[in-house]
């Protein structure tokens, strides 16, 4: 298991990862953090010749809310794989005033082909409702904790 956490608050514009500062790194070269940004790259590395894929479990849980100033309204934080949010790591929280922190989580389990490299953030996937008029709200993270746990 590896860790990374970012517990200062920081502001995430929409599309755009969360900042990770290094906790518990992966001594065997599975998982990769370059300091000062947020991207994890999770490798395809195998102990069975057989085998096709590395399996990962990534984890996040933080604290998000709308920046002091913004609109009240939905926000929302996910996974994302190369830029992609996976959807089903999605978590939304819609506070009625700025400033008021929600707590969120979310997981992917994600299977990295033999020899490959896939790239890995949590991101602000936060859209929005009339999107030809209105950004996409960017939202305040504090006490960033993320997770990589090597499953196979």
């Amino acid at each position: 298991m590896s860790e990374w956490t970012y517990n200062e608050i920081q502001l995430v514009q929409p599309g755009a990862s969360a900042l990770l500062n290094d906790a518990i790194t992966c001594n065997k070269g599975y998982v990769i953090h370059r300091p000062g940004s947020g991207i994890l790259t999770l490798r395809g590395i195998v102990n069975n010749p057989c085998a096709r894929f590395a399996r990962y479990r990534v984890s996040y849980d933080g604290n998000i809310a709308i920046p002091e100033g913004g609109t009240a309204g939905e926000i929302q934080l996910a996974i994302a794989i190369g830029g992609e949010v996976v959807p089903t790591s999605i978590a939304t929280a819609t506070p009625t005033v700025a400033e008021a922190y929600w707590n969120v989580s979310g997981f992917a389990i994600i299977d990295v082909p033999v020899g490959c490299c896939y790239t890995v953030a949590v991101e602000n996937a936060s859209v929005s409702a009339t999107p030809a008029t209105t950004p996409a709200p960017a939202l305040n993270l504090r006490n960033l904790n993320v997770e990589v746990t090597r499953l196979a």
